[in-house]
């Protein structure tokens, strides 16, 4: 497949279309070949509905209708039109699967990447016996269980009978707008039959594909980020409104392209994604498995690798916050105009640090190695002193003292040190946020100059495939730029320092026991 090269003279604005879609929405974003945020729509989405405790789905179409009336929205409040647009690129949410037929229609719904439910055990053969002798008996067991298509084979096998194309959300997308079925390895992420290390499909004969239901014809082709994935068609330009003919680059899933956007693209740089799943990255081209048979994730960039650490639902809790506690400020802003979470950050910037004892464990749910499936919140310290801004605060802080014990356990696995804190989604708006976290690890903590990372993450890789960059550090250091900066405040660094080390890496370890007993109990979570 050829790529469309443009010459980047510096002398006329290059204009780049990335399309993000996340958990809560779907954002089309316009940026030149410097990184300048030109124009945004964003469309709200329902990020899933269930039909059992436990279950995430969403209608494949759906993605595609409202991605179609966020490019739509695009092109009705900016000046730039689709024929200025030189490429495409995509960053989508991660592990969403669909079920294709042979006529390449969804089979069922997506199984959305919250999704909890547990398959069974597949006859692994030797395999078995190797991995218990190995001491990976309880992680291949996790992986058989986790696996959506070994779920989908056992409970669904009448719909995986049919199932001539097993893929991701972002092959879907990509479907749609292109007719090719491919996708960049940026994009592969889950319980899959997915070579982290080797950043490909496993080999035909490897012994690994019987922990999965899934077979190699089942799977997309997939290429590098920065390559072409192929053009728009007429159809898809019918629905977006998008130039048929433009050429789409491939990008990488939205943590990932976030951590590019972010300037991460630098081992000794951190980056925090304040997001529906929060994350910290580091980024280099050593594979590390920062937590012990977790693989280090296909970066946004060739041959390169994100160290991750994930709380698995991060930010969501913000969301579920403002649903269930804050209706007062929700009707105050719109008397106001203004963003619900603008009066928070209000609010919590009254609440010294610390917020007077009280503190949180933000383990809203089970995570994928830490914690185990178990694992609960936990707000510790009540007193009549504390108002619902003193349980907000908490929740941010919670949360920044669970990246920040990502941020040590990345350091001691990589061995090498981290100089530099970038923050970016939608959580780094708020400055109060940014500024405890500057204080929590205790060094300066930088915004992109874009609260759209993912976005200018994708529009990187367009450039690179665009042929404007050569390669995508180039591409990284010419169109990522530092935004607002916060300097740590000595005496709340010396506060949160005591009750990280007191008091939060003490937590799980002694609510541990009761958790268990909560779950034996009640039942809840289901294991």
């Amino acid at each position: 497949m050829t790529t469309t090269t443009i010459t980047n003279n510096n002398a006329e604005p290059i204009y780049l279309l990335a399309i993000d879609n996340g958990t809560q929405s779907v954002r089309a974003l316009i940026f030149d070949q410097f990184g300048t945020e030109i124009a945004k729509a964003r469309v709200p989405i329902e990020p899933y509905f269930s039909t059992q405790a436990s279950f995430a789905e969403q209608h494949a179409d759906y993605y595609w209708q409202k991605l179609a009336e966020a490019c739509q929205q695009l092109w009705q409040t900016c000046d730039i039109t689709p024929a200025q647009i030189a490429g495409v690129s995509l960053a989508t949410q991660r592990y969403t699967m669909i079920c294709l037929d042979k006529d390449k229609q969804p089979l069922r719904p997506a199984i959305v990447w919250m999704d909890l439910r547990q398959g069974e055990l597949n006859d692994l053969g030797v395999l078995g016996p190797l991995a218990k002798v190995a001491g990976l008996g309880e992680v291949v067991q996790e992986a058989q269980r986790k696996s959506r298509c070994n779920w989908l084979a056992h409970h669904e096998p009448e719909i995986w009978e049919k199932t001539a194309h097993y893929v991701n959300l972002s092959v879907y997308l990509t479907l749609k707008l292109t007719d090719q079925l491919v996708d960049s390895t940026g994009h592969v992420l889950g319980y899959l039959p997915y070579d982290y290390k080797a950043q490909d499909w496993f080999k035909p004969n490897n012994i690994k594909w019987r922990l999965f239901s899934c077979r190699r014809e089942q799977m997309p082709k997939i290429i590098p980020p920065g390559q072409q994935l192929g053009s728009i068609t007429a159809e898809a330009a019918a629905a977006t409104g998008i130039l048929a003919g433009t050429p789409m680059i491939a990008a990488a899933s939205d943590k990932a392209c976030e951590s590019l956007g972010a300037a991460g693209l630098a081992d000794d740089t951190a980056c925090l994604s304040f997001g529906t799943t929060a994350t910290i990255n580091t980024t280099s081209k050593d594979y590390i498995e920062v937590l012990k048979h977790m693989p280090s994730y296909t970066a946004a960039a060739p041959q390169y690798y994100n160290h991750e650490y994930m709380i698995y639902r991060g930010f969501w809790m913000v969301s579920w916050f403002k649903e269930q506690f804050a209706y007062y400020e929700e009707q105050l802003a719109k008397t106001q105009g203004i963003d619900t979470e603008k009066l928070l950050d209000q609010a919590v910037k009254d609440i010294p640090a610390g917020c007077m004892g009280l503190m949180m464990q933000p383990y809203w749910s089970p995570g994928v190695r830490h914690p185990g499936l178990e694992g609960k919140g936990a707000l510790i310290g009540f007193g009549d002193v504390h108002t619902r801004a003193h349980v907000y605060r908490a929740i941010l802080e919670g949360l920044a003292y669970e990246l920040k014990l990502g941020f040590d356990k990345i350091e001691k696995r990589t061995r090498k040190p981290i100089k530099h804190l970038r923050v970016s989604g939608g959580g780094s708006q708020s400055d109060s946020a940014m500024q405890l976290t500057a204080d929590i690890f205790g060094m300066p903590a930088y915004r992109p100059h874009t609260f759209e990372a993912a976005g200018l993450g994708a529009a990187i890789n367009c450039a690179v495939g665009l042929g404007i960059y050569p390669d995508h550090l180039t591409a990284s250091q010419a169109m990522t730029h530092l935004g607002d900066e916060f300097l740590p405040i000595p005496e709340n660094v010396q506060l949160y320092k005591r009750l990280y080390n007191e008091v939060y890496l003490k937590m799980y370890e002694r609510l541990q026991p009761l958790y268990q007993s909560i779950q034996d109990i009640t039942g809840y979570p289901a294991l």
